[in-house]
């Protein structure tokens, strides 16, 4: 008969080294509409430091009912620590229809519908209720690290896509 402990070991292992949910931050932040939390994010090179992560704080109520096409107005407050870690809703788009490949490719450059075909997933999730940030702090905390993305570059876009992707130098400002 086997002895268990071998069994036991190696499934011990398994659960040890399976990927588990996200490592949240120790340290709770406080901003004006209550307290956050984020997540550590490890990046993959051995050169680069874990990143604390904050993803979809809000920084404007919903521009939705009477807040429609008004200046944005400061967001509610929240009771308790939120657990910033998902993002946000997409920012309502209208993007072409790639269905039909050949019909697509007759008015867009083929690199534009791969990067279309892999950003359509992201997409899913669109609402005028969209007013977030997304804030990446590094490990050493000592400056914080600002990524302005305007939808007029990219044409089609979602944070998502490529905010974690993101390896500038601490403190340096892209736009």
């Amino acid at each position: 008969m086997l002895s268990r402990w071998p069994i036991a070991f190696l499934l011990f292992i398994s659960i040890a080294t399976s990927e588990a949910g996200p490592r949240y931050s120790s340290r709770i932040v406080e901003i004006e509409s209550g307290a956050i939390r984020g997540i550590i994010l490890e990046l993959n090179s051995r050169h680069l430091e874990p990143v604390e992560v904050f993803r979809g704080v809000p920084y404007a109520a919903p521009p939705v009912g009477p807040l429609r096409f008004r200046p944005p107005v400061p967001p509610l407050s929240w009771p308790g620590t939120r657990l910033a870690d998902t993002f946000g809703s997409v920012c309502p788009q209208k993007y072409p229809d790639i269905t039909n490949k050949t019909a697509a490719l007759q008015f867009m450059p083929k690199g534009r519908y791969h990067y279309l075909k892999k950003l359509l997933p992201l997409l899913v999730n669109q609402s005028e209720d969209c007013l977030f940030l997304n804030i990446y702090v590094p490990g050493s905390g000592s400056v914080t690290q600002t990524h302005y993305q305007q939808n007029g570059c990219l044409i089609y876009s979602d944070i998502k896509s490529n905010a974690e992707q993101l390896k500038l130098p601490c403190g340096e400002v892209c736009g």
